[in-house]
């Protein structure tokens, strides 16, 4: 298992981020099985994590966010860049078999994607998603924070570094 990449997003008037758990990115988590072979795979492996699969597609190109659930979003097919933490965010780029996982409250966005670009997105077991595209305000911030911490990381299991980063509240950037 490779280490990911671990993405502190700063929290400010305006932002769309969670207060302090950091974005996890997997890089390169599965590979070779091709768009739709790579899909399936994907919703075994969270399904088997305990972060069920919800839906297959693309990133909205607008700024959203969840504040009743964490989300992972496992890249099937393509390549895209995604901004992060809304408006003046950090821009990452993501290709087939990455996995981003999103504390809740984190803002989300496609810049720009390719034709092929697919996406499994999930949620930890018992969390449901909403869909914000306002900045928060203190009780969607307190939302926020209640989010329940998942129990395994949705790429690696009850082993991956997703608890304990989360824990900690690690990060860099």
């Amino acid at each position: 298992m490779r280490s990911p990449d671990i993405l502190r997003l700063e929290p400010g008037s305006g932002r769309m981020t969670h207060p302090r758990l950091p974005v996890v990115i997997h890089r390169r988590v599965l590979a070779g099985a091709g768009r739709e072979g790579t899909a399936s795979a994907f919703e075994r492996l969270f399904a088997a994590n305990a972060w069920p699969p919800r839906w297959r597609d693309g990133i909205f190109g607008y700024h959203h966010y969840h504040s009743t659930a964490h989300e992972a979003l496992g890249v099937a097919g393509g390549e895209a860049r995604v901004q992060l933490g809304g408006p003046g965010g950090e821009i990452v780029a993501l290709r087939a078999g990455d996995v981003l996982v999103l504390p809740a409250g984190t803002g989300h966005r496609r810049v720009r994607a390719s034709p092929d670009f697919l996406v499994v997105g999930a949620y930890p077991r018992g969390q449901d998603y909403d869909l914000r595209t306002q900045p928060p305000t203190p009780a969607i911030l307190a939302r926020i924070e209640a989010v329940p911490m998942p129990a395994a990381d949705p790429a690696h299991g009850g082993a991956g570094p997703l608890p304990g980063a989360w824990e900690a509240g690690e990060g860099t950037g």
